[in-house]
């Protein structure tokens, strides 16, 4: 069995969001700094098989590169140096966040933790997997 992995890129933190071995559910898995982001996924691949790598695509409302794609494009270009045999996949990340803010909001949790942006880049990444699950292949 094998996993897919999306990422919601941010020069900040990355969220992280893995399927489960049969890839009927997403779930958010960690959020990590960009520049420990190999290092975990090397470790990360050395105990499970990663089928897939999905990234959330910024734009802009009228469809254009956000400001923050070429960071992205940047990471998808050194994850296919490095995983040449993993396919990639984008999906449009608009609104993203904004769920993910609204899904913290409607469950219940205290201030303080609604307010831990590394919860937001974790769910907005499994929203971002979810997307990718639910396109017909």
């Amino acid at each position: 069995m094998s996993r897919i992995i999306a990422f919601d890129y941010g020069t900040k933190r990355i969220g992280i969001a893995v399927t489960d071995p049969l890839q009927i559910i997403a779930t958010g898995l960690d959020t990590i700094h960009p520049k420990d982001i190999m290092a975990y996924l090397k470790q990360y691949l050395l105990t499970e098989t990663v089928v897939a790598f999905v990234f959330g695509d910024p734009k802009q409302m009228d469809g254009s590169p956000s400001d923050s794609a070429q960071h992205v494009k940047g990471f998808a270009k050194t994850l296919r140096k490095t995983y040449p045999e993993i396919p990639q996949h984008w999906v449009d990340e608009r609104f993203t966040s904004r769920l993910a803010q609204q899904t913290i909001m409607q469950s219940g949790l205290k201030k303080q933790d609604r307010q831990n942006k590394e919860r937001v880049d974790t769910i907005a990444a499994t929203i971002i997997l979810q997307y990718f699950m639910e396109q017909p292949r």
